[in-house]
């Protein structure tokens, strides 16, 4: 079902009839609640909302709480009843594409969709939220979630530019595995180091995703691309890289099958046996420095 939601003090404006008109091709039920109906004095200004001829008219006030459990109970009514069919299942593993603005996350989301599931274009920042994609590959459920290319920090000027930093940081959170995301045609930028730092900071495994590679091949080897580009390696812990072509899809089924494996190896538990002969080991080739005279013991780790 739809909640149509619309303004009484305001009144009825020309894009709520552009609205109107399109669920008139909507096949589910509408509600149509008038909200900052704050009294009874303003029932009746919430009255032209009948010409729209979409839906059942509830006045409400999201404020002052006002007909909350006249629309809870008009909405549990339009639902469609429970059936006996199963849930879907959750996704295997849950991939986070991030990076710059214009480094091809939404078209090699496409790409492993199969679907044109996030609009392509030149014009940077055309992704404002993070989205959650979910797609099958060789009978097994995943979700991409795509996010929005960042800008530099000091270049945050806007709502919608702070908002979108910190919805890809929760999608980081939220992730599996984070495939970080590279213009092969542009070198390593602040905003891909302050990533690789944040990836780090959440204890995420993670991918180097080198795209557009089509425009170097046989040009020039991926070795010397990472050295060129200086790939903050270090920073993320000796991340892997991958060298694909999102358009043409070149390599994308191989990046996922590498992302896989690394979130096997992330789910891996180590016993405290064995941490303790590593740790043990460690501590004999490099013991901790004397404090005040004595040597701090490290007794187990776990």
């Amino acid at each position: 079902m739809i909640l149509f939601v619309v303004d009484t003090r305001s009144g009825l404006a020309p894009l709520d009839q552009e609205v109107g008109k399109r669920l008139r091709y909507v096949d589910v039920p509408v509600i149509c609640g008038a909200n900052k109906t704050d009294s009874e004095s303003l029932e009746n200004e919430a009255n032209e909302f009948c010409r729209l001829e979409r839906g059942k008219l509830v006045r409400v006030s999201a404020k002052e709480n006002r007909n909350r459990d006249e629309l809870m109970w008009m909405i549990l009514e339009r639902l469609p009843v429970e059936t006996d069919d199963p849930p879907p299942e959750d996704p295997t593993m849950k991939v986070a594409i991030v990076g710059r603005q214009n480094v091809g996350k939404s078209t090699s989301t496409n790409t492993l969709a199969e679907a044109d599931r996030m609009i392509v274009s030149e014009v940077p920042g055309t992704t404002r939220d993070s989205v959650d994609v979910r797609f099958e590959l060789d009978g097994k459920s995943f979700m991409a979630i795509d996010t929005p290319g960042l800008r530099c920090r000091t270049s945050i000027v806007t709502d919608v530019d702070f908002y979108s930093l910190h919805r890809t940081q929760r999608s980081i959170r939220r992730a599996d595995v984070v495939l970080l995301f590279f213009d092969c045609s542009q070198t390593v930028s602040k905003v891909d180091k302050q990533l690789c730092t944040y990836i780090v900071e959440q204890y995420k495994p993670s991918i180097f995703v080198v795209n557009k590679w089509d425009l170097y091949q046989g040009q020039m080897s991926t070795e010397n691309w990472c050295i060129i580009s200086t790939t903050p390696s270090a920073a993320c812990g000796m991340s892997p890289s991958g060298f694909i072509t999102g358009q043409t899809g070149r390599n994308v089924k191989a990046l996922l099958n590498h992302a896989q494996m690394l979130f096997k190896k992330a789910r891996s538990r180590v016993g405290t046996a064995e941490l303790n002969r590593v740790l043990r080991a460690a501590v004999e080739r490099n013991p901790p420095p004397m404090v005040h005279g004595r040597t701090p013991r490290i007794y187990y780790a776990t």
